[in-house]
């Protein structure tokens, strides 16, 4: 395996990622998808510093044409987005298949104008919320959950909120 966990977080890379979660998933490196921050290079070398692992910052151009090197990788990565764009766009409209991994966790997603609240630190625009349809649809289960042992539920609980 290479991808070893799928997570769309609104902080990306943070202690939590890599100290809480690579207890429960093996993790070699990670690897954050986000055309804004790959472009900015003191976002990128802050995301960077924020662990001690193998870190790569990429854009979407660049994750698509290095992702089959991923793949064909002896170490395990955590595929990390900012939203749940970004990872429709890997998953779906790439049709990258991350390995084995058929869960995609979704981590902390601020409030902001425009939102659903769903639980604590977790709300999505209505532009969000059909991206993860959308990765559902793909044959993936997401689950909203900050922690290993803090989850709000599936998209299954949420998803009449937005008209599915």
């Amino acid at each position: 395996m290479t991808v070893s966990f799928v997570r769309i977080d609104d902080r990306m890379i943070h202690g939590q990622t890599v100290t809480r979660w690579a207890r429960e998933y093996p993790c070699d490196g990670l690897i954050a998808v986000n055309d804004t921050v790959a472009n900015n290079e003191v976002l990128k070398q802050a995301y960077k510093a924020a662990s001690d692992k193998k870190t790569f910052v990429w854009t979407l151009d660049a994750w698509k044409n290095k992702c089959q090197r991923v793949l064909e990788s002896k170490d395990n990565y955590f595929l990390i987005t900012k939203n749940p764009v970004d990872m429709k766009k890997i998953l779906v409209d790439q049709a990258f298949v991350p390995s084995d991994v058929k869960e995609i966790i979704v981590g902390p997603c601020n409030d902001r104008p425009g939102t659903t609240k769903l639980g604590n630190n977790q709300s999505i625009t209505q532009e969000e919320a059909e991206a993860i349809e959308a990765i559902e649809q793909a044959g993936y289960k997401v689950k909203f959950q900050l922690l290993p042992d803090v989850s709000i539920g599936y998209w299954d609980k949420f998803k009449g909120k937005f008209g599915f």
